[in-house]
């Protein structure tokens, strides 16, 4: 099991943030390219990975199945594949620390395959359901068995060959879909996945790309067929992985809400699936430039241009919800400090996460001076209209990287420092991020 030492600190009112910053690579595409570049047949290439705990914990499960996987001095990774159905049986427990989406990524890689795996993980990770994706596995042929709750520990014994299926998703989730649309590519036949609601879509660019036989097709009412070919070959690619959105959140709203600041962010991801957060701060006023827009590896990206703003509170639609996730805490930091209120719904699925984000970020918020009502499925938050939150708290982190990410920002604008009662998680997602954010007080 994972073990974290506590490393508690202390964000004060800032300066304005002023330079031009690069942010880590894309977490979701980053474990999608060392997953399908270990399936592929041949060398594969990725620069711009991101290197925190989460993806490593990736690469080592894939190490522990037979792939080759290997970092180069200059940040390039190497990745000879096994091919589809090749992957070995791992000779110990799979430690996922804290990461949701390799567990449940690599779930559906086992599923389909003639191996044994157990997987196991932090505190935190160890607490969060994981029957959700069980259920379509289970299936498709796959025998697993779980801890109470469907929770880590659990073991995977994979069926191959597997059982086609075509699984309507009950709620909005990527991960859900991946981990059938993986278990799918080892599957005799045609694996169908019926998407109501759109989610983020890095598994089906990527598994495209690396040459798998995928179809996306609409419906009538609006819901995605995505159907997966079984039984693929799949050919190595050289991969250049964009800036994650959801790093760049941190520093976006940064910089809209520390009187002065002037950031640009380069090479951010700005896939429509992920980008809602920009759309949604736009809206409440905020001077958020895309500059040199392009495309790399089939995904576009731009650098953002992030100017302080006088931000004005709205409804967030729910729609949007998808498309940013995991930005809803750092949103909530902006909403504090927007002149008016701010209501958001349709956000159960917060309470899942690594903590229960809505639960986590209402108390924290409440106790920096925010005005903030907690629903059932989202916040109500009265800004301060751009005054400095009362600040001088200790938030408990609930080992969340983006509950204390969420909560430094908040001390940058904030009379009396925030503290974080532990600051270690952030290495799963982001580990520079105070590397970054003190040069740009710099």
């Amino acid at each position: 099991m994972t073990v974290q030492t506590a490393t508690p600190r202390s964000f004060a009112a800032s300066p304005p943030l002023l330079g031009k910053i690069a942010i880590p690579g894309d977490k979701s595409i980053s474990h999608r390219a060392l997953m399908l570049s270990a399936l592929a047949v041949g060398t594969s290439r990725v620069t711009g990975l991101l290197e925190g705990h989460d993806v490593l914990a990736t690469a080592a499960a894939m190490r522990a199945m037979g792939a080759t996987i290997e970092r180069r001095e200059d940040g390039e990774w190497i990745i000879d594949g096994v091919g589809v159905g090749g992957l070995l049986q791992p000779k110990g427990a799979l430690d996922m620390g804290n990461s949701g989406t390799s567990t449940r990524l690599l779930m559906g890689l086992v599923a389909s395959h003639p191996i044994t795996a157990t997987f196991v993980g932090d505190a935190s990770l160890s607490g969060r359901p994981m029957g959700r994706v069980i259920d379509p596995l289970a299936q498709m042929g796959a025998d697993i068995t779980a801890s109470p709750g469907g929770r880590l520990p659990l073991m995977v014994r994979g069926l191959a060959p597997a059982i086609p299926l075509s699984y309507r998703l009950p709620m909005a989730s990527a991960q859900v879909k991946s981990a059938v649309l993986l278990a799918g590519l080892n599957t005799p036949g045609i694996t169908e996945v019926i998407e109501p609601v759109p989610t983020r879509d890095h598994s089906e660019r990527m598994l495209k790309g690396f040459g798998a036989d995928l179809t996306v097709e609409l419906g009538a009412d609006g819901t995605r067929h995505i159907r997966i070919f079984g039984e693929a070959e799949l050919r190595p690619q050289t991969i250049v992985v964009p800036g994650d959105p959801s790093s760049a959140a941190f520093f976006i709203v940064a910089a809209l809400i520390v009187p002065g600041s002037d950031v640009t962010i380069a090479n951010v991801g700005l896939n429509p699936t992920r980008a809602g957060l920009v759309a949604v701060l736009q809206a409440m006023g905020g001077d958020i430039a895309l500059l040199e827009a392009r495309e790399v590896g089939g995904e576009p990206v731009a650098d953002l241009r992030v100017r302080h703003s006088a931000l004005k509170g709205i409804d967030v639609d729910p729609a949007i919800a998808p498309s940013m996730i995991d930005e809803f805490p750092i949103l909530f930091v902006a909403a504090a400090l927007a002149a008016g209120r701010t209501t958001t719904t349709g956000l159960d699925e917060l309470r899942v996460k690594e903590s229960d984000r809505l639960a986590v970020m209402a108390t924290g918020l409440r106790a920096i001076g925010a005005r903030v009502d907690e629903t059932a499925d989202g916040l109500v938050i009265d800004g301060t209209g751009g005054d400095p939150l009362p600040g001088g708290a200790t938030i408990a982190g609930h080992l969340d990287h983006r509950i204390c990410m969420s909560f430094a920002v908040a001390g940058l604008a904030s009379k009396a420092p925030v503290t974080i009662d532990d600051i270690a998680p952030v290495a799963t997602s982001f580990p520079n991020f105070e590397t970054l954010l003190a040069g740009l007080q710099a």
